[in-house]
């Protein structure tokens, strides 16, 4: 079964959340504003992924995209880049072996020995272009939005 992978973005602030979309938020490694995941497209996950619906957006990622991630935004646990040595440690010649690596489901990205499990990204640049607390398909920013998250990732890195 192929499996494909997921990027999620929380959008939001946490300011009047429950307690268990705290928590979801939490299991999802978004502890904070502008935090970044990879995930893979598991029910359960995609089940987390509607409950905290009101702070994140998520889609599907081209290798590109990761790639971009993983060069400007990926950190070791030390907070340092992603380096030569880490990859070849993980058993990666390049960047572009461990996007699309990621990208297929062959490896879940916060089972990565030595790598951070999220992005801290910044906010986009020429901000939002909708508002923010609504979701996407209604001219919003929050929910699935599928391959447009491509575009808000690049902005944000």
């Amino acid at each position: 079964m192929e499996r494909k992978c997921i990027l999620v973005i929380r959008i939001r602030g946490g300011v009047n959340a429950t307690m268990r979309v705290e928590d979801t938020l939490k299991m999802l490694r978004l502890d904070r504003n502008m935090a970044s995941t990879l995930l893979d497209d598991r029910p359960e996950y995609k089940g987390m992924l509607q409950h905290a619906k009101d702070y994140i957006t998520w889609g599907e990622p081209t290798v590109e995209t990761v790639r971009v991630l993983l060069e400007k935004r990926g950190k070791q646990v030390g907070d340092d880049p992603i380096s030569e040595d880490t990859l070849k440690s993980l058993g990666y010649d390049s960047l572009d072996a461990l996007a699309s690596a990621l990208c297929s489901g062959n490896v879940e990205f916060h089972k990565l020995e030595g790598i951070k499990p999220f992005f801290r990204l910044r906010p986009p640049k020429k901000g939002f272009k909708r508002t923010v607390k609504r979701p996407y398909r209604n001219r919003g920013e929050l929910g699935p939005r599928g391959e447009a998250i491509n575009e808000l990732a690049k902005r944000m890195a």
